[in-house]
């Protein structure tokens, strides 16, 4: 069995997986050497890990992670994969984003694929029919664009994300949430809208924690799969050990 860890820029995501499946995902505030012991004590048979983070983490777990299993590997920019990466700017490219297009391509094998995350930022990602990731475009997400509005501004206030019924915003805390809200729905349906009318049969896909707010909001269809990110890595993981 294999361990996936995911450090994101606000939690740590990890997956106990088979070698074709999601066995397992639990989401905590951070993963120290403690909670692995923990885990490898929970689950006996684990034998395998991959690391993926999009910021810096303590040595002593990277320690801990290559003591404790027969492989662990660190993702990074000269990683093996089973795709095809055409990113020019390799060392500066997410590390969840590659990921996520690696579960892409697991589900979704010889398919042009488009890749929502809806996180702190929202990244459009596309992988061909060809197993060819070509890049991608970055957005600010949704709480980004509340916060943004509070921080470079003298007055308006922090709003939170709700229900929005009227297209105009009649006070100014509506106005806010209306704009925010109205404007990254059509961001998101004109990229989704765009992409198919350059990539025939293209089938997107929605991860990311804001992931459900896009439910029966958008023009366009998508699947949701929270746990894409995992299922990439654990095919990274995989390819890795049958290039040995």
């Amino acid at each position: 069995m294999n361990l996936v860890i995911d450090i994101g820029n606000t939690r740590v995501k990890y997956s106990v997986c088979t070698q074709n499946e999601v066995v397992k995902t639990v989401s905590v505030d951070a993963f120290s050497p403690a909670l692995l012991r923990t885990i490898k004590q929970e689950y006996e048979g684990l034998e395998s890990a991959i690391l993926s983070s999009v910021k810096d983490y303590p040595d002593e777990l990277k320690v801990a992670l290559t003591k404790q299993f027969d492989t662990f590997i660190e993702l990074n920019a000269t990683t093996p994969l089973p795709v095809e990466n055409c990113y020019e700017s390799k060392e500066t490219l997410g590390k969840d984003r590659i990921a996520a297009i690696v579960g892409a391509f697991d589900l979704y094998e010889k398919t042009n694929v488009l890749v929502i995350d809806a996180g702190t930022a929202i990244t459009y990602d596309l992988l061909t029919a060809e197993g060819q990731y070509l890049g991608g475009n970055i957005s600010p997400g949704l709480e980004m664009r509340f916060r943004a509005l509070n921080q470079f501004t003298g007055k308006l206030p922090k709003v939170e994300k709700g229900v929005v019924k009227e297209l105009i915003g009649k006070t100014t805390e509506q106005a806010i949430r209306a704009g925010v809200q109205h404007g990254i729905v059509f961001e998101v349906d004109h990229a989704i809208t765009s992409f198919k009318e350059n990539y025939n049969n293209l089938k997107v896909i929605m991860t990311g924690g804001d992931a459900e707010f896009f439910d029966k909001k958008l023009k366009n269809s998508f699947f949701v799969h929270f746990n894409l990110t995992s299922i990439g890595l654990n095919r990274i993981l995989q390819h890795n050990g049958e290039s040995k």
